[in-house]
């Protein structure tokens, strides 16, 4: 089951490098801004799947998940007690993420680009990421979960 997670996570990661999700930045892209990207396709995937899967088999996805941020966070260079401190600031976004993204279709125009603006620097008129993660939300729809298990695949949506 390792492997299905890391082409999970691979599959993320690539989705999270997509270069047109950092051009309306209004400062450089860091690794949190990346993590932040990451954490909203990851959120969103979750939503999609939660049903369709085992409670069993997303928690150790999700155990898998946030060790490979940690593991991140490690290379980097931070130190023990530092690498606890993202960890828990991270895990703790990460909920406020899923909050409102289980309520993605109930929230209006405004709401979801405040929703954005609340986690990424980005202009107030933007609009691609509201348009970006209806068209994510649509693609991991019509896809099974075990397409992302196979191998990193090259997402067109």
């Amino acid at each position: 089951m390792n492997k299905n997670f890391l082409n999970i996570y691979n599959n993320l990661i690539k989705l999270t490098r997509n270069k047109l999700l950092y051009r309306n930045k209004l400062s450089n892209e860091s690794f949190s801004d990346r993590l932040i990207i990451f954490l909203f396709h990851f959120a969103f995937f979750l939503k999609i799947y939660k049903n369709k899967s085992n409670k069993t088999e997303f928690q150790n996805l999700y155990d898998y998940i946030f060790n490979q941020i940690e593991l991140s966070i490690r290379e980097i260079g931070y130190g023990d007690s530092t690498v606890n401190k993202k960890m828990k600031e991270y895990i703790n976004l990460f909920y406020k993420i899923i909050d409102n993204v289980e309520l993605w279709e109930k929230l209006n125009f405004n709401e979801k680009i405040n929703f954005f603006s609340e986690f990424i620097d980005t202009t107030l008129e933007n609009t691609f990421y509201i348009d970006y993660f209806n068209k994510y939300s649509i693609y991991l729809t019509k896809m099974s979960f075990n397409y992302f298990t196979k191998d990193v695949i090259s997402h067109k949506f």
